[in-house]
């Protein structure tokens, strides 16, 4: 049902204009909203008004009015007042409250729906004629996975709708206690570019408006609704990937996952397996800050030892004896492309090993 906050904020544009107190108690008569302080025991005469026939009446100095939808009362409405004027203005409240309900209504079954839709539990034929029902249109889609770090609340899921929400072509919604889910409607965004800068903005603002931090996540492109599913399901990936081979990274790409992608998909006894070939029984202890920081630089500056040693103001020379020792301590000298290729791989299997056993990672990549 409507949110008790969207109701106040109804029940107060009312007053405004009419300069009439009212207040809306549920079908139980419990007190939902009002534009005054009402008494206590109004909520067993609003108890007693829910169960009689009557759709209206006056009691003492208030009109009471029941909230019909789907011929059934949904709210219960007191206007505080028994003239004649405040009748008109509670018959105008309750068919305003109604419209509200029913626009509720409509937009939560469209999200049901396309939760249904991520989940994949509906057959194709079902799909296509519920998207009929709700004028969901074809259109070229992408999902993003928005993983929140701690406690999820209502404001944050509040200000993704605020993102998105005036635009009948996206849906956000939520289907754990972790993440939101936003299905993009992308048909005017051209660029790979566009996308990220979509999982950049929405990451920025939650960092300035909620003061969290979240993690963005997003598959590929689908133009079909049954593919929705698939793009969910790399949006996720994504963020799992992310996790443990981009920390540094806030927004991740399905598509960008690169090699790390088919690491997380290994086996762990075929990882534990290649960690024994490239090292032995023993994992060598050399993944120290120095090390790692030198690997690091070396790899990104594609092995160039001066560019490297220039970056870590460090001399040719010691950045060498660097690499020499590394090389005595692990068997393999990073100088040569295949056996940095072979030792770049094994620092990413043994963080996904760490990773997939809960333990703190050998190290940052």
């Amino acid at each position: 049902m409507l949110s008790n906050h969207r109701i106040q904020l109804a029940l107060d544009e009312i007053k405004e204009i009419s300069r009439i107190d009212l207040a809306l108690y549920n079908e139980m008569g419990k007190l939902l909203a009002a534009t005054y302080e009402p008494k206590k025991d109004l909520e067993d005469m609003m108890t007693d008004f829910s169960q009689s026939m009557a759709e209206s009446q006056t009691v003492s100095d208030s009109h009471f009015f029941k909230v019909m939808i789907e011929g059934e009362a949904a709210y219960l409405l007191l206007v505080k007042s028994s003239t004649e004027g405040a009748y008109m203005v509670g018959k105008l409240a309750v068919c305003q409250l109604r419209h509200l309900a029913e626009a509720y209504r409509e937009q939560f079954d469209r999200n049901n729906f396309m939760q249904n839709v991520l989940l994949g539990n509906l057959l194709v034929v079902d799909m296509y004629n519920k998207a009929r029902k709700f004028h969901i249109e074809q259109a070229e889609r992408v999902v993003y996975v928005i993983e929140v770090e701690g406690k999820k609340d209502t404001l944050i899921l509040d200000l993704v709708k605020s993102m998105f929400g005036g635009s009948a072509r996206d849906f956000v919604t939520e289907i754990d206690e972790q993440s939101i889910i936003v299905i993009k409607d992308v048909r005017d965004l051209k660029e790979e570019g566009d996308l990220e800068n979509i999982a950049r903005m929405m990451v920025d603002n939650l960092h300035s408006e909620a003061m969290v931090r979240v993690r963005a996540g997003y598959g590929n492109r689908v133009s079909h609704l049954q593919d929705i599913t698939r793009s969910f399901q790399e949006a996720k990936m994504a963020i799992e990937v992310g996790k443990i081979f981009y920390a540094e990274m806030e927004t991740i790409s399905y598509s960008r996952l690169g090699i790390g992608r088919l690491i997380y998909q290994i086996p762990m006894s075929l990882c534990e397996m290649f960690i024994h070939e490239v090292f032995g029984d023993e994992i060598p202890d050399v993944f120290n800050e120095e090390n790692l920081v030198t690997v690091q630089k070396f790899f990104e500056n594609n092995l160039n030892i001066s560019e490297t040693a220039r970056q870590l103001f460090v001399h040719r020379n010691t950045l060498v004896y660097r690499l020499e020792r590394l090389e005595k301590a692990i068997g393999l000298d990073i100088r040569k492309f295949e056996e940095a290729m072979i030792f770049k791989i094994a620092m990413m299997v043994l963080s996904h090993m760490s990773y997939q056993k809960g333990e703190q990672s050998y190290m940052k990549q």
